[in-house]
């Protein structure tokens, strides 16, 4: 008897075991949901799903979406394809759905091409309807009169279906935002003129057509806020100023240092000649007891020669002028 229950129990997990293994392959309440929604699909092609590896939830769940949307030419083979290529067949499906409603021109191929290109179709779709608003990073750009301004602005921008494909992103649109600001600032005569009318910035850089190339249309550009920041034609001025200070300085300094290089030399050359003049007058002695040996220079020459030469010294004495005192005179 213990022998029977055990033999009609293993039978019965068996049963179960194959029971599910079949119903893996062969996913009958799938097919019966895909033929209660009107969708054609057959139990060998649900089998085969599962041997190419592709789970035939997906797809036929996708198939009775797109049924229910009125979506017609959108095939079983085409969403097995592109969920072999990695895409999301969800995703392209709610895409689909979403443009039909809200009437976007947005084909499967398309579709299936944004979303292997690595964007989300579906968000495209649904930021194509409502519109995103991007704020950029503050721009710092100077007037004419050399003033700062830190401006915020706030960009709203529509998915562009046919440019999702190729198309720059959003650091794209917001870097060529950041610079039409700083060209239409730093084209405005005075930063007042861009404080009073600041929309001007806006009008400038939607002139532009910034959205060109890119993934998204620009909308419209609102300047969220404008900021005065620093006066950086006084700063330039200010280093211009040192600049010229030091470059003036350092000339000076040149010229200070060639003119007591030149003192320096005149000086040398000064005691070159006395020292050639003392080596000149020590050869007067010898000259002269020369000329005493050779009969040239009499006794009575010499003593004229000395005579002039003291009355010499005595007139240079008395043209100078005499020395002052400060002593108190005594009575």
């Amino acid at each position: 008897m213990e022998m029977n229950v055990l033999i009609w129990g293993a039978l019965s997990i068996a049963a179960i075991i194959l029971l599910s293994i079949f119903l893996y392959y062969v996913p009958f309440v799938l097919w019966i949901n895909a033929k209660a929604a009107g969708v054609n699909v057959s139990l060998l092609q649900l089998f085969l799903m599962r041997l190419r590896k592709v789970p035939p939830p997906v797809i036929v769940n996708a198939m009775i979406e797109a049924h229910k949307a009125g979506l017609k030419n959108i095939t079983r083979d085409q969403l097995e394809a592109h969920y072999l290529a990695g895409g999301h067949v969800e995703r392209v499906v709610h895409a689909l759905v979403s443009a039909e409603k809200a009437n976007i021109d947005l084909t499967f191929q398309m579709g299936t091409a944004i979303d292997l290109a690595g964007r989300d179709v579906f968000q495209a779709v649904q930021m194509s309807v409502n519109p995103k608003v991007i704020d950029t990073p503050p721009v710092a750009a100077v007037s004419k009169d050399g003033i700062q301004l830190i401006a915020k602005a706030r960009v709203t921008v529509r998915a562009n279906i046919k440019q999702l494909v190729g198309g720059a992103g959003e650091e794209t649109v917001l870097a060529r935002v950041g610079e039409g600001i700083v060209s239409s600032i730093g084209s405005a005569e005075s930063h007042k003129t861009v404080l009073e009318n600041p929309d001007s910035i806006s009008k400038l850089v939607l002139r532009k057509g910034l959205d060109a190339g890119t993934a998204f249309e620009i909308l419209s550009i609102d300047i969220a806020d404008i900021d005065i920041g620093k006066n950086i034609g006084a700063v330039l001025q200010m280093d211009q100023a040192q600049a010229d200070k030091n470059i003036a300085q350092a000339k000076a300094e040149e010229r200070r240092a060639m003119a007591v290089a030149q003192e320096q030399e005149m000086k040398a050359k000064a005691q070159e000649a006395r020292a050639k003049v003392i080596e000149a007058e020590a050869e007067i002695p010898k000259a002269m007891a020369e000329a005493f040996r050779t009969g040239n220079l009499g006794i009575m020459d010499y003593y004229k020669m000395r005579n002039i030469q003291a009355d010499t010294d005595m007139r240079e004495t008395i043209a100078k002028p005499a020395p002052s005192s400060n002593k108190p005179i005594k009575d």
